[in-house]
């Protein structure tokens, strides 16, 4: 088979970027795939490229609403029609209508919990699916412990499709989340194609502060003169929105705020407002990022580090995926040592809490469980839920989640020990971050970081810098046509709208 000529027929290319050609020939191979590609290489075109040589159809599980239905859009832009993504942006006349023609298609996009629908996998049984694919993998071992368990159920999933060959797809994954990913999936001699996660035209500074309002000081000055676009993290989405608030005020940035209490339809507006350049700084937690594939960001500041290295690589890999000079800024005090703590301990249930769910169950059976109640966050609820309906009785759920929350937070506090340490250590930022990942030939960069030596000006505004602009006619009728901003119906679109923004 000419892989180059289809390549060329079907997708306008005249070479395989590195990588690609080896995962697709494993792949066509017949063989179980797990693929760490840098962010911006064309992960999807592993399993696109694929979908045309096989005869059956090729399921897609990605985990947020927006990274699918811009793949979509992308597929159907090419021509490719035989695609569908299975979400709460379809009528439930429109799921209805795709759920009885679901044969006639070639590629179908869904989440993990669209995969909990008995209906919906009862009727991809009856479809001869060639390749199973999950995109952003790291999801699993990231995701599924916590709030978003049905992403450990993959593997049984796969089981009743007949095992198909399976492709797992990361940018960001160490050797433990690799194994979890395999594992998980129910892999078998596994094809690995690992690539490094260095992102060489990232300079990556660590700064160091007394206390939160040096931060402040110091967020307004980099704002005000490093060249955007920019995205800030902050753990706090009150943090998120005060500093959206404040920066629109006091500079000449177009700023919002994202986040997971941010209505979904309003979300998908500000991605698109950033994607195009209406905003040129987004404040966000950790909610923003993951399928916002803007090519001509900057820089990240983290105003609080992540809890982890993977979700931190991940985060800064978020800049200059047009291989330009880009920025990666931490800020950190003490007291980001404290915070950090308290937000693992808060997501997972406390002894209290474990004790008060199961009071609840017992008084009152009938109870919606897709629905949290008063005390709960929304994570700490996924959990109980989950152990609550896998335990015979009362005293099997509190020894079990007892034991789960216990496990996790050793897990969590290792992590953030990690994330420490690292932001501690004196030696060569990038370095240090590469060993995390098992990297052994690490090449010297220009720019590399605040140890090695980092030249501020390649990152500073150029003349002129940042103009508001009015939207203009034909910026509206895009989001009008993009947004589709229909009343989400059911109960499992209700479940995924609420899953796609927590981290």
């Amino acid at each position: 088979m000419n892989l180059l000529k289809l390549l060329n027929d079907r997708f306008s290319y005249s070479g395989f970027r590195p990588g690609q050609r080896e995962i697709i020939e494993s792949v066509l191979q017949g063989k179980d795939t797990l693929a760490l590609l840098p962010t911006g290489t064309g992960k999807s075109l592993c399993y696109q490229l694929p979908g045309y040589v096989f005869e059956g159809a090729v399921v897609i599980v990605s985990p947020l609403l927006s990274l699918m239905q811009d793949q979509v859009e992308q597929m159907r832009a090419r021509g490719e029609k035989r695609v569908i993504a299975l979400n709460s942006f379809l009528s439930f006349k429109e799921r209805q209508y795709v759920l009885n023609h679901l044969n006639e298609y070639k590629f179908i996009y869904l989440s993990p919990e669209m995969l909990q629908n008995e209906r919906i996998v009862h009727r991809l049984e009856g479809l001869d699916i060639s390749l199973f694919v999950v995109d952003e993998a790291h999801c699993i071992s990231h995701w599924g412990f916590d709030f978003r368990p049905d992403y450990l159920e993959l593997g049984e999933i796969r089981n009743r499709f007949n095992r198909p060959v399976t492709l797992a797809l990361t940018a960001t994954a160490s050797q433990e989340v690799r194994d979890d990913i395999s594992r998980t999936l129910h892999m078998e001699n596994v094809q690995e194609f690992i690539f490094s996660v260095d992102r060489p035209n990232i300079a990556i500074v660590v700064e160091k502060m007394e206390d939160v309002h040096e931060k402040g000081k110091r967020l307004t000055e980099l704002v005000q003169s490093l060249q955007g676009p920019g995205i800030i993290y902050f753990s706090s989405k009150k943090m998120a929105d005060e500093w959206a608030k404040r920066l629109n005020e006091t500079t000449d940035l177009q700023v919002a705020a994202y986040h997971a209490d941010i209505r979904l339809e309003e979300r998908i507006l500000l991605q698109q407002q950033f994607l195009y350049g209406e905003l040129t700084l987004m404040c966000a937690t950790s909610a923003f990022g993951m399928g916002v594939n803007k090519e001509n960001v900057r820089y990240v500041i983290h105003f609080h580090p992540p809890t982890d290295l993977e979700s931190y690589i991940q985060e800064i890999g978020r800049a200059g995926r047009d291989g330009k000079p880009s920025l990666a800024v931490l800020m950190f005090t003490i007291d980001d040592r404290v915070l950090q703590r308290k937000l693992i301990e808060g997501e997972l249930p406390s002894k209290v809490q474990i004790d008060r769910f199961a009071n609840l169950m017992k008084q009152q059976g009938s109870i919606d469980l897709n629905e949290s109640q008063e005390g709960f966050s929304e994570i700490q609820w996924r959990i109980l839920k989950k152990y609550f309906t896998e335990s015979a009785d009362d005293r099997q759920f509190k020894r079990e989640m007892t034991a789960f929350v216990q496990l996790r937070l050793r897990w969590k506090q290792k992590k953030l020990a990690e994330m420490i340490d690292w932001i501690e250590s004196d030696g060569c930022r990038r370095s240090r971050l590469l060993q995390h990942f098992s990297e052994t030939h690490i090449i010297k960069r220009d720019n590399c970081c605040d140890v090695c030596g980092v030249s501020w000006e390649a990152f500073n505004r150029k003349e002129g810098g940042h103009n508001r602009r009015e939207i203009d006619a034909h910026w509206e009728n895009r989001l009008a046509k993009l947004l589709l901003i229909r009343r989400f119906e059911g109960e499992e679109s209700t479940k995924e709208s609420r899953s796609t923004t927590f981290r």
